[in-house]
């Protein structure tokens, strides 16, 4: 990248540009998730079979992560972040065109493949493009995308559901797209990295490949199959672990692998991804459950759920530009600090919540959430990158996303679930066992029923009683999640003061391309 940077209107529009190819992909790792029984419906199919929608996306966009280092030697970065972002602008559209399950499942499979690079490659453009002063600005605007993209996506999936149809949910992606993809080639049409077309490692591609698409599938099937009573996620884990251990064997032999494995050799990358991948976990975790609890358990909409959640962007919305300019004036590992005491912070607040929570209250704990998210990503990225040599940037952040996304989120979702559906079984016994012809409560209840309606018989009174339960067992369930939550937040923060510090010189040096 030649060191001539561009200045006001053009470096803005660069960097809108650049942030855009970012935002519609993160933006579609979420907004098909509330139209998932539209599509099912209109396509004719069951909702369990309309979730392969989001996992063939997962699970492509997963195995193509990795390769971004050697995809941008291979073709150089600009010209491969033009490429992926017409692509996937290219497959949203035909997505949107798709008249069967089948045709909609290939169209996003072939839209996460090509997607997989651009988070990376979007974060190392940023870094490349913006002159030293101002790059701790400009990260503070990608790392903003970053975080409120999968909070706004269940909201605009589900008024353009509702208001319009479900292709217009991959419509959207096609003039943004051809807008940054546009804005980037003609801006750094004369700025193209230098080609390094090293032979390329099939064997090592095709164990990723069929490892990490086996993984992803397990993650996401997992709960619809019940696990491993489930013969099928016996032998997608097993088809998984053999592959995985085999490529990492492999690749440590290679003379040109496709994944440079060495980067865990460094203290901060080690424990610094350790640390933002848990916090990742945790926050998906709260991300995925509580609207799904207010749909449930408490008759919200897609809409207004989503609407609940989103108050945890607002601080990052207004905050992160500033924190990313001015993150530098203290340890690095202290922000960290700040921001995983805010997360825990926020979740005992709403460890607390009753059945009978107001929309305001769901909203202002998700608000103070915000705070901790506002600070959380773009310290924990320097510390862990910040001193990762300038040559090897794109291979690393391929490298520390994969492990982000596919553990933090991925896994995440899934294991929150999973967790969150045991504990309400758990919780729903534990109720049911204080249910007694004994307890006053329980004999005015029935009584109070049948004197209300003469047509409420026994059986339609104890369905009653047992929804109500439901509720309650949801609700606790919901406050442990909150709790465990809390408490692992506070135990990740001594992971942060195993990483050294990383000073202006270090970053600097990462950063410098």
């Amino acid at each position: 990248m030649e060191p001539d940077y561009y200045t006001g209107w053009k470096l803005m529009l660069l960097n809108v540009a650049i942030g855009l190819g970012t935002f519609i992909q993160i933006l579609d790792t979420s907004i098909a998730n509330v139209a998932i029984p539209y599509i099912a419906g209109n396509l004719s199919v069951s909702a369990d079979q309309g979730t392969w929608v989001i996992t063939s996306f997962a699970a492509s966009n997963a195995i193509v992560l990795p390769l971004t280092g050697w995809l941008a030697n291979y073709f150089g970065r600009i010209r491969l972040f033009v490429w992926a972002v017409l692509l996937f602008a290219l497959t949203s559209f035909l997505c949107g065109l798709s008249t069967s399950l089948t045709m909609l499942v290939f169209f996003r499979t072939l839209q996460g493949a090509v997607a997989g690079s651009l988070i990376p490659l979007s974060q190392s453009l940023v870094i490349a493009c913006n002159p030293p002063e101002r790059q701790g600005s400009a990260l503070g605007f990608w790392g903003m995308i970053v975080i409120v993209a999968p909070v706004v996506g269940p909201i605009i999936g589900g008024y353009l559901t509702d208001v319009y149809s479900w292709p217009w949910i991959f419509y959207i992606n096609v003039p943004i797209g051809i807008f940054s993809a546009l804005v980037v080639r003609y801006l750094l049409k004369n700025h193209e990295t230098k080609i390094i077309r090293t032979p390329i490692d099939w064997t090592g591609l095709c164990l990723l490949s069929f490892g990490v698409g086996c993984l992803q599938i397990m993650l996401d099937k997992g709960k619809d199959l019940d696990w491993f009573e489930s013969n099928i996620i016996i032998a997608l884990t097993i088809a998984s672990v053999i592959s995985l251990i085999y490529f990492v064997i492999w690749t440590r032999l290679q003379k040109y692998p496709i994944v440079d494995f060495s980067f865990f050799e460094n203290r901060n990358f080690l424990f610094g991804t350790i640390a933002i991948t848990g916090g990742f976990l945790v926050y998906f975790s709260s991300t995925v459950t509580t609207p799904l609890w207010l749909q449930t358990e408490q008759n919200y909409t897609p809409y207004w759920a989503g609407v609940a959640v989103a108050p945890v962007g607002v601080a990052a919305f207004f905050l992160s530009t500033t924190i990313g300019k001015h993150m530098n004036r203290i340890d690095l590992r202290y922000w960290g600090v700040i921001s995983f005491t805010l997360f825990s912070l926020s979740l005992f607040y709403q460890a607390n919540f009753t059945t009978q929570v107001s929309l305001n209250d769901i909203m202002f704990a998700r608000f103070l959430q915000g705070f901790g998210v506002a600070c959380f990503f773009l310290p924990l990225v320097q510390v862990s990158l910040g001193e990762i040599p300038s040559a090897k940037y794109a291979d690393a952040a391929g490298m520390f996303n994969f492990v982000r996304i596919l553990v933090g989120s991925g896994f995440g979702t899934s294991l929150s679930i999973e967790l969150w559906t045991r504990l309400e079984i758990f919780h729903h016994a534990r109720l049911t066992e204080t249910l007694t012809t004994a307890s006053p409560q329980v004999t005015q209840f029935y009584n109070n029923l049948s004197i209300a309606s003469s047509n409420f018989s026994t059986g339609v009174i104890n369905q009653v009683l047992d929804a109500q339960v439901e509720q309650q067992a949801f609700m606790l369930s919901t406050n442990d999640m909150s709790w465990a939550g809390a408490w692992l937040f506070l135990c990740l923060i001594p992971l942060l003061f195993l990483c050294k510090r990383v000073g202006v010189s270090n970053q600097n040096k990462a950063v410098a391309h």
